[in-house]
């Protein structure tokens, strides 16, 4: 262990708690629960939106920026392959196995683990608030967007805020993260009788456009997040006879993009490229980046962490002011079969969580 023993103990209590508590996007009540009256023990006020947590520190002021702490509590459905049982915490060769162990649990109790570390503390120069929020693995309009729309917690933010959003990223700072655009595509065509060569078949102009998106290029590469990438991902036709010619063809395109592009750029330059008719699911997971100047990317900095783009999307999406993903664990055991996070990526965690503080505070 380390300087911060007892509360890193206290921390890996919590996760196994939390561990044993099914939290699917959209069913957190219950490890809400747990979290509020966690925080409850610790004599420390909190506030509840819906299935999300929230809690300033003791000495919050009005007058000073306020670096908000966040992580999620939901999890996805097991993966088939457990051995495991998901909802039991098992500590086995200094690994803490569950589902949620490492997205994002270990984040979660590590940053409350830090927003309890500093939250007597007077004369600081941010405010803290930690947010424990819900429906992150869905992206789901109750989690953290609804919680930014909530205006006690809007208020507590002030006109300036920051935040550490914690993800699995082996605690090296995911500075960039590239935005998801998903698009339905419909080309249309004549349905008519195969035999007797009548219509006019939608799946050829559907590859026509889908070779457009497997081979085309865009211009701009960002240097942490290298190009737009377009991958089409599910093709179909209402049409099961064999021998019609379909009328019309559908497909899924997954649109991954950098921060130089915005998604009405991205879209224009599809829909003058393609004849499918173009049908854009949401707008919402534009890709982000914050300053390798900013404070908090400084402050990791000259902990000798490493800065980086992310390719996957979290809460820092839906967040309009500078985020800085960062955790412990590691992204790869996301979802996977028989989860886990070690311990002592926790106590690295809640250290470095709190080293990276007291740069700041």
């Amino acid at each position: 262990m380390n300087e911060y023993n007892t509360i890193t103990e206290e921390a890996i209590k919590l996760l196994m708690q939390l561990i044993s508590i099914p939290s699917f996007s959209k069913h957190e009540h219950c490890t809400a629960d747990a979290i509020g009256s966690y925080l409850h023990s610790k004599n420390i006020a909190f506030h509840r939106y819906k299935n999300n947590i929230w809690a300033v520190n003791r000495n919050y002021d009005p007058l000073r920026q306020t670096i908000l702490l966040n992580s999620h509590h939901d999890t996805v459905q097991p993966n088939k392959g457990y051995t495991l049982d998901p909802f039991t915490p098992q500590l086995l060769d200094e690994k803490l196995y569950g589902l949620g162990s490492n997205d994002a649990g270990g984040c979660l109790v590590s940053l409350m683990a830090a927003f309890i570390f500093f939250y007597d503390t007077g004369n600081l120069n941010y405010n803290l608030v930690f947010a424990a929020t819900a429906e992150e693995e869905i992206s789901g309009s109750g989690g953290i967007e609804s919680l930014l729309l909530e205006a006690d917690f809007k208020s507590s933010l002030g006109d300036s805020p920051c935040a550490i959003v914690g993800e699995p990223t082996l605690m090296d700072m995911a500075i960039a993260e590239k935005g998801l655009l998903v698009i339905d595509c419909l080309a249309t065509g004549v349905a008519g009788h195969a035999a007797r060569d009548e219509g006019e078949n939608a799946i050829y102009k559907a590859l026509k456009d889908i070779e457009w998106f497997r081979n085309y290029k865009f211009d701009k590469g960002s240097e942490f997040l290298g190009p737009v990438k377009m991958s089409v991902t599910s093709i179909e036709t209402s049409n099961k006879a064999h021998n019609v010619v379909p009328g019309e063809c559908s497909f899924v395109v997954d649109v991954r993009i950098n921060e130089l592009y915005d998604f009405e750029e991205v879209l224009n330059i599809i829909e003058e490229n393609i004849i499918s008719k173009v049908m854009p699911r949401s707008m919402r997971l534009r890709s982000t980046g914050i300053s390798q100047d900013h404070p908090l990317v400084k402050a990791g900095s000259s902990l000798g962490k490493k800065a980086y783009g992310s390719p996957t999307t979290s809460d820092k999406a839906l967040m309009p002011f500078p985020a800085l993903k960062m955790g412990p664990g590691y992204s790869a055991r996301s979802h996977s079969a028989d989860e886990y996070i070690y311990i002592k990526e926790i106590e690295s965690g809640i250290s470095t969580y709190i080293d990276l503080l007291k740069i700041l505070l």
